[in-house]
């Protein structure tokens, strides 16, 4: 009995529908990387474990894709390797896994490539990536990230760069329902510091950020339980609740940081970039400094960065931050570095949730030549291949057949016209156009065919 064909969780097909969709948004998504000066970089699906644990935290290193090695993989195991526990095991059946994002790999090219690279080094990466993570809306087991990174400078214009990329790709992809939330791990250092939350920096971040979750009451309620005094969070309560435009909200903070020389840097970087920003005519509407937000600490050293949509329900769709060290791990120190990633997979949903995609971005074919018989077929190679000698997408129906199917076949696949060639046609010269939108006939010659489809190209 045959085997009935299924898909792994958290992965999916793309038709071709999907695919033109797609392209249509890494298409957009590259020609900006490009314009901004960043080039193309690729690396393998597959990293030594090596490189990829301890970068993402606990949580991180279980949601890692592990491959068997190859053959026998139990045969450098043994029952105490067993008995021990699946972290010991696992060492030793597997040396590889599948990459969880693109900037530790990213990270490990640099280290392995510095003779050869000319920093500042500007690149972008489009690829796959895979986390064991559990399958839901907006969240998948295999999807694309789209990453532009710079590493070499702690320019603070490269900041402003990159929120001037997120403001240029979705006004490109016609997308204006969203929300930058704009945080510093330096202002959030400075937050615990007068909080009396220096030494559960991590813990104190991590009930942080969800608050949009959880609500500030439980938020409140974690924190004390992790022994924070009502005094502190009396002070972080009025941080949360700081109320004007972001200018506003950094001085206002400024007067909490009288203690705390991290914090104020902070701030300053979250000006300068403001500056910066103001210098390259980009807008800040859709900018907004959140304190809360405290993701990807275990990497992030300074500005971090998020996108979400604001018209409907929907995670993270591009993030980002400073991280000025993560080379380190490799043996190369005082490498600072930021980045943005385009997470392709939530944005595709969210454009599609909104009916944005474009409609020409389904057609590929502009016309189909009909086939009735051999020397039907004959004369419209010919013409075939002169459309497509003048740039016009186009296909014959392989084999003679009936109207109606060859018809069919051309509304099925959404191609726009259809050339009528029989044995008056190709007497004449003159064939008959059929628009199938429309249903409207149109007589023409090869000359004004090819001046018309120009024309809606």
């Amino acid at each position: 009995m045959a085997q009935k064909p299924s898909l792994p969780k958290g992965t999916r097909d793309f038709g071709p529908l999907q695919m033109y969709r797609r392209e249509y948004i890494l298409n957009s998504i590259k020609s900006v990387f490009k314009k901004y000066g960043f080039m193309p970089l690729e690396t393998p699906a597959l990293e030594n474990l090596h490189v990829l644990t301890g970068k993402y935290g606990d949580e991180g290193d279980q949601l890692l894709f592990r491959v068997l090695n190859s053959g026998d993989f139990l045969s450098k195991a043994s029952i105490g390797d067993f008995e021990q526990g699946s972290k010991v095991l696992s060492s030793k059946i597997s040396e590889k896994g599948l990459k969880y994002d693109l900037t530790v790999p990213f990270a490990r090219y640099v280290v392995m490539n510095r003779n050869d690279i000319a920093f500042p080094f500007k690149r972008y990466q489009i690829q796959p990536v895979w986390r064991a993570d559990r399958p839901q809306k907006g969240r998948y087991r295999e999807f694309y990230q789209c990453d532009a990174d710079v590493v070499g400078t702690d320019s603070l214009i490269c900041e402003a760069e990159l929120l001037a990329i997120v403001e240029e790709v979705f006004n490109k992809l016609q997308f204006t329902d969203y929300k930058v939330s704009l945080s510093s791990r330096k202002i959030l250092e400075g937050i615990a510091s007068i909080c009396g939350a220096s030494d559960s920096f991590s813990t104190f971040c991590t009930i942080l950020d969800k608050l949009d979750k959880i609500g500030l009451d439980k938020v409140n309620e974690e924190l004390r339980n992790t022994g924070l005094k009502d005094k502190d969070l009396s002070t972080l309560n009025e941080i949360i609740d700081l109320e004007g435009d972001n200018s506003e909200i950094l001085n206002r903070l400024t007067s909490y940081f009288k203690s705390s020389p991290v914090g104020l840097q902070g701030i300053n970087e979250i000006k300068e970039t403001f500056t910066h920003l103001s210098d390259l005519g980009i807008g800040q509407d859709n900018i907004q400094v959140d304190f809360t937000l405290a993701r990807g600490l275990s990497y992030y050293t300074g500005i971090i960065y998020e996108v979400k949509p604001t018209s409907i329900k929907m995670g993270t769709i591009t993030a980002g931050g400073r991280y000025d060290n993560l080379t380190g791990v490799f043996g190369l120190n005082d490498v600072s570095g930021v980045g943005i990633s385009f997470g392709v997979d939530r944005i595709y949903d969210t454009l599609e949730e909104l009916n944005l995609f474009p409609d020409h971005s389904t057609q590929t074919t502009q016309i189909l030549l009909t086939n009735f018989d051999s020397d039907a077929e004959k004369h419209a190679l010919k013409i075939l291949g002169f459309l497509r000698k003048s740039g016009i997408a186009s296909e014959i129906y392989p084999k003679a057949h009936k109207l109606k199917k060859q018809m069919g076949y051309a509304d099925k696949k959404q191609i726009p016209y259809v050339l009528m060639i029989g044995s008056r046609e190709i007497e004449t010269g003159i064939y008959t156009l059929k628009n199938m939108a429309s249903g409207d006939h149109e007589e023409v010659n090869t000359d004004q065919l090819i001046e018309k489809l120009s024309a809606t190209d």
